[in-house]
């Protein structure tokens, strides 16, 4: 049986390290759907300043974080919905069956949904999803953002840092830069519809309508904990 996680918070240094310690410190196989407040997420191996317009970030008080697995630079706010499934699996996953899980949820709503290179997704041509993975012994874990009314000019911007000049410092630190793509919302293709009405439906299909679950006080505890002792440390966010 998964556990099905739907979290209230909308806080990403919060979800960022729910993600790492539902991981290493569990078994259980889990699904969660979750929300952040305006935020560009960069991956493990990324270099902040070569992803992230950090003086509009700071104005804009856009919250800026480095996540765990690897992957491009994204950008959440309220209109996008983010999907994590960590599982425990006896050899190496194909990453592509968890991409096929997030299709086939969106072609049960109409869409004509189609995956991409580097598992992402794609409406007409526009790409709607990226996604993220990782392995730690014996349990993966997957995530993806899912475009759904998303501030697109909020996106282009935080996304968009100022040219690099100093090819020398750049070629001395690896670095695994963006791929970047035209994207659309989900929203723009459906008929109807608000996010919370979308939220209600993925989890609902993912859940296949087990009961919700929360996230125990202990867990807060220590989740809290990791968000305070790595995911907002500026020595972990720009150690590149």
């Amino acid at each position: 049986m998964i556990r099905c996680i739907y979290t209230p918070f909308t806080d990403i240094y919060f979800h960022l390290a729910a993600e790492e310690y539902l991981l290493k410190q569990g078994n259980e196989d889990i699904f969660m759907l979750w929300q952040d407040t305006p935020s560009v997420v960069i991956g493990k191996h990324q270099r902040l300043r070569s992803e992230v317009d950090q003086e509009w970030a700071e104005r804009e008080q856009v919250h800026v974080a480095r996540r765990f697995s690897g992957g491009g630079a994204v950008y959440h706010d309220l209109g996008n919905v983010n999907l994590t499934f960590i599982e425990t699996t006896p050899r190496l996953p194909e990453f592509v069956t968890y991409l096929q899980r997030t299709l086939d949820f969106l072609n049960s709503m109409g869409l004509m949904a189609t995956g991409g290179e580097r598992l992402g997704i794609y409406l007409n041509g526009l790409k709607i999803s990226g996604s993220a993975q990782c392995l730690y012994k014996d349990r993966v874990l997957y995530h993806c953002t899912l475009l759904y009314d998303t501030d697109l000019t909020a996106l282009h911007q935080a996304l968009n840092p100022e040219p690099m000049v100093d090819d020398e410092t750049l070629s001395s630190v690896y670095a695994v830069p963006s791929v970047r793509s035209e994207v659309t919302n989900i929203r723009r293709h459906l008929s109807v519809g608000t996010v919370t009405d979308f939220k209600g439906k993925a989890f609902q299909y993912f859940s296949k309508s087990q009961s919700v679950s929360a996230f125990t006080k202990e867990e807060i505890e220590a989740i809290n904990q990791l968000r305070e002792e790595k995911y907002i440390q500026k020595e972990w966010i720009y150690s590149r």
